[in-house]
């Protein structure tokens, strides 16, 4: 952690919504003054697509059926550490561009699925936002979530996740039924044993709860809608956080436990506009103090 050079970081498992999430900071960010060096999660991927195909067949081959993106054989979780510690310290570092389809890969003049090479971060941003699956990741050999002042889980009801992803790659992606079901079935190992427990270490939790059947995502024809929802907010440490305050903005919203929120869930992004923006004041006064500006 540092004051000079915090880090914010978001982190959840592929389909969780991750990305909506990241906008909304984006919209703080813009409104607020406060530039953000951005940092993807899939940058540190270890293999591009083609490589990662390539791995997958090999560890098929070797009656391996439990290798993916979330494990940390595949990422390049060191190097993502060093970069955090390396930001931590003195505001510096270096990362590069996942480029997920033609759109983004055009400007490069690179295929889609492919690295940009790595580049230095911008010297004058005043923090490091990294939105992806491991924000939080600790094994034996790494400790990133240490090094995060901000640490956030979006973490929707399993169901709704796998429905959200499901159709996010049928539309998006246009990948069958079949191809999204086995990659689910591959990760499940490293779900359980790299992704899950970083909510445990989480500040606070952002978990969607649909009120309406999911209860066989893989048939789901429709994403349930906000307003379909609840959303469950949880304060790993509630203490200064204004709890009525919160309650009387969010209308129908209600304390589940001392240190939950439940709201509609039409109002995530009035909700995180409330509880980000005031820490996000927090780590500014606190960097500009330690700056002496």
């Amino acid at each position: 952690m540092s004051i000079k050079h915090p880090i914010i970081a978001i982190t959840g498992s592929s389909g969780a919504g991750t990305t909506s999430v990241s906008k909304i900071f984006e919209q703080i960010f813009r409104r607020e003054g406060v530039k953000a060096a951005f940092i993807e999660g899939d940058a540190f991927h270890r293999y591009d697509r083609t490589e990662m195909k390539q791995k997958m067949a090999e560890e098929v081959a070797r009656g391996n059926h439990q290798y993916s993106h979330f494990g940390p054989e595949a990422n390049l979780f060191q190097e993502l550490e060093t970069l955090f510690r390396q930001y931590g310290e003195n505001g510096t570092g270096r990362t590069r561009k996942y480029l997920h389809d033609d759109e983004e890969a055009a400007p490069y003049g690179q295929k889609p699925g492919t690295f940009t090479g790595w580049e230095d971060l911008p010297q004058d941003a005043d923090l490091l936002f990294y939105e992806g699956l491991h924000g939080a990741a600790v094994t034996e050999t790494v400790d990133i979530a240490s090094h995060v002042d901000l640490l956030i889980g979006v973490v929707p009801v399993i169901n709704l996740e796998w429905t959200q992803k499901l159709h996010r790659d049928r539309t998006a992606r246009r990948h069958t039924t079949e191809a999204v079901t086995d990659t689910i079935l591959r990760r499940m190992h490293d779900y359980v044993h790299y992704i899950c427990p970083q909510f445990s270490r989480t500040h606070i939790n952002f978990q969607r709860v649909p009120t309406v059947d999911t209860s066989n995502p893989f048939t789901a024809r429709f994403i349930p809608t906000p307003d379909e929802s609840f959303l469950v907010i949880r304060f790993a440490n509630p203490r200064g956080i204004d709890f009525p305050y919160l309650l009387s903005m969010m209308q129908d919203s209600f304390m589940s436990r001392a240190n939950t929120i439940v709201a509609p869930g039409g109002k995530m992004d009035l909700a995180m506009q409330l509880i980000f923006t005031p820490m996000i004041w927090r780590l500014m006064d606190r960097r500009r103090k330690a700056l002496g500006r």
